[in-house]
């Protein structure tokens, strides 16, 4: 094949902004798609996905992080440099896959779905996971995420680097158990108690 023949796997949208991790994760949401709530972030100790609902798992209770993200059309290569690594697959029912936090709207970053409705697969980088962990409010950004979005079949989850220790944790907690918040139990803690409050909100149940 001549070189001008080739195919270049360059990213479509891509954007770099700040977006608030609230009880130590952040989403990417589909508008049209199910709510997240506690996902079982066990098997990758980063990211969860049930859907079109995926939760990022941070270091930092609360506090800004750097999210990248890039859409191709085929699957890139994983991006060197960063300390953590997994991918998931999902379906997008709207076109829409939006990097956001829990209550605020989406962050000013393009779509992951960046072909509209189907199915997906997300590579998600982090670094910097373990230099502020259980903080909350951090002086400085510490974290930073990396997301690669590409049309593709459903696949199993897979861990492709796996070096934090901040990972290690969420992954070595049981299933049913992996959102840690102060290690006690949620609803029997405070912000255990906000939390739930966050997550009927979402849904829109107000009892």
């Amino acid at each position: 094949m001549r070189p001008d023949e080739a195919t270049v796997n360059e990213p479509a949208p891509t954007g770099t902004a700040l977006v608030q991790a609230e009880y130590h994760l952040f989403h990417i949401t589909d508008p049209q798609g199910p709510v997240a709530g506690d996902l079982d972030a066990s098997r990758t100790g980063l990211v969860s996905a049930d859907g079109g609902a995926i939760e990022v798992a941070t270091g930092i209770h609360t506090g800004d992080v750097h999210v990248t993200v890039e859409a191709y059309a085929q699957a890139p290569e994983p991006a060197p440099g960063w300390e953590e690594i997994a991918e998931i697959s999902c379906h997008s029912s709207s076109g829409d896959l939006l990097v956001t936090s829990f209550m605020d709207d989406p962050a000013d970053l393009p779509s992951l779905a960046s072909q509209g409705p189907g199915p997906y697969r997300l590579r998600v980088h982090a670094h910097g996971r373990d230099r502020a962990v259980d903080q909350t409010t951090v002086a400085e950004v510490v974290e930073s995420y990396l997301i690669q979005s590409w049309p593709a079949a459903h696949q199993d989850t897979l861990l492709v680097k796996a070096t934090d220790a901040y990972g290690a944790q969420v992954r070595a907690q049981p299933a049913d158990d992996t959102i840690v918040i102060d290690h006690e139990d949620s609803l029997e803690t405070q912000t255990g108690r906000e939390r739930d409050i966050l997550h009927r909100a979402e849904r829109g149940d107000y009892s």
